[in-house]
């Protein structure tokens, strides 16, 4: 009998135990109701930092939980299955901020944010994506000079998560011709401007906005790592950042095959329960597969990080478990809204969200066709985009 123990030390699966019944109690019930609101209860953020799942693998002195990759990757998947909003909270604040302030800030910095960014009590968003600037990272227009100590930032940013409500943005401007450099910038400094994003198709409970830096003054103290060194820790973090996608993928899948079996127990045409009909297996066997291996090459990715090699070293994997389990997750959720006809297209069942949720993910953290360049690049070693 197949088992998604396999492998798992008793640590990891306290995890996602912990992480799977915190999503049936309190997040999965109340996801088409956040859905429908286009809002998630900010509440949820406070429970997250009191279960740990805002401090994963950051210190224990800045209020963070001794755990592995691997117990991320466990604990994204089931946040992905119960609603990829809430999810998406944390794959941000966590993955891609917080952890990046543990990697590269100074003392200061850490004491700053981190214990804050941990609890709940502060979220944070990652401004690299500008109106006209996606794909392209290096090919930024918001830029910041020096102002006697400080430096003064102007531009804006689109899509980006978190973007209303967080207290920290981790933003990347150019700092010169060639180079770009990364600011840690208050939300509240005078000059910042967030818009909220409505009427997207999926992730309608998470928080996306419009940035805006009007003049936005920082201290030099705000500079997180060197000046020029921006790009860099910005793909270090998207490396990192790719495998939470994944793992968040493989729990929309999964959810949406989960709905889809429970459905063809219920559902009678012909006199008999759907169950039984073959074509109707075989969009289920399809589907079961793909999750499987979807989370194999999550897993695979996760291991060689816990292993101590640097993310520019598995990037590639990272690539390779974003790009399966993305695409793997639009076509699973496609394929079991068929197995619901009609009443899938309809939100009285959670399908159709699953459909809409997973075709971001697709898009952002690198597009699919972006993965792939990043995959051919390290088969071949030529250079697609040149």
């Amino acid at each position: 009998m197949y088992s998604r123990d396999f492998g798992l030390t008793e640590t990891q699966r306290d995890f996602r135990t912990m992480a799977a019944e915190f999503v049936d109690a309190e997040v999965a019930p109340r996801a088409r109701e956040w859905d429908r609101a286009e809002r998630v209860d900010p509440a949820i953020v406070k429970r997250l930092g009191d279960l740990g799942f805002l401090g994963l693998m950051i210190p224990e002195n800045y209020g963070g939980v001794d755990a592995d990759m691997l117990s991320y990757v466990l604990v994204t998947e089931e946040l992905g299955r119960g609603d990829s909003s809430v999810r998406g909270i944390v794959s941000v604040s966590l993955g891609l901020v917080s952890k990046t302030i543990a990697a590269h800030g100074t003392e200061d910095q850490k004491a700053t944010w981190l214990t804050r960014l941990t609890s709940g009590e502060a979220l944070g968003c990652f401004a690299l994506t500008e109106p006209g600037t996606g794909s392209d990272a290096a090919s930024l227009s918001t830029h910041a000079h020096r102002a006697g100590s400080d430096w003064v930032i102007n531009g804006s940013k689109m899509f980006i998560t978190n973007g209303t409500t967080a207290s920290v943005a981790l933003t990347f401007a150019r700092t010169s011709e060639e180079g770009i450099t990364a600011f840690l910038v208050p939300t509240d400094s005078p000059g910042f401007a967030a818009t909220e994003v409505h009427g997207k198709l999926g992730l309608r409970g998470q928080a996306t906005a419009m940035l805006t830096y009007d003049s936005v003054r920082v201290p030099d103290s705000a500079r997180l790592g060197a000046v020029g060194k921006g790009l860099g820790i910005a793909l270090g973090a998207l490396a990192r950042g790719r495998i939470s996608v994944a793992a968040g993928a493989v729990g929309v899948a999964q959810a949406a095959l989960d709905a889809a079996i429970a459905y063809t127990a219920e559902r009678e045409q012909f006199g008999r329960t759907i169950s039984s009909f073959q074509l109707v297996q075989e969009l289920i066997a399809d589907a079961a597969v793909d999750v499987r291996a979807s989370r194999l090459l999550t897993h695979q990715v996760a291991r060689i990080a816990d292993a101590g090699v640097t993310p520019k070293e598995y990037a590639t994997d990272a690539s390779v478990a974003k790009y399966h389990a993305s695409e793997t997750a639009v076509r699973v959720s496609n394929n079991c809204l068929q197995v619901f006809g009609g009443y899938g297209f309809i939100d009285e069942y959670p399908v159709g969200r699953y459909v809409r949720d997973a075709r971001v993910l697709t898009l952002y953290e690198g597009t699919s066709q972006v993965q792939k360049l990043i995959i051919g690049r390290a088969l071949t070693g030529a250079n697609a985009l040149v």
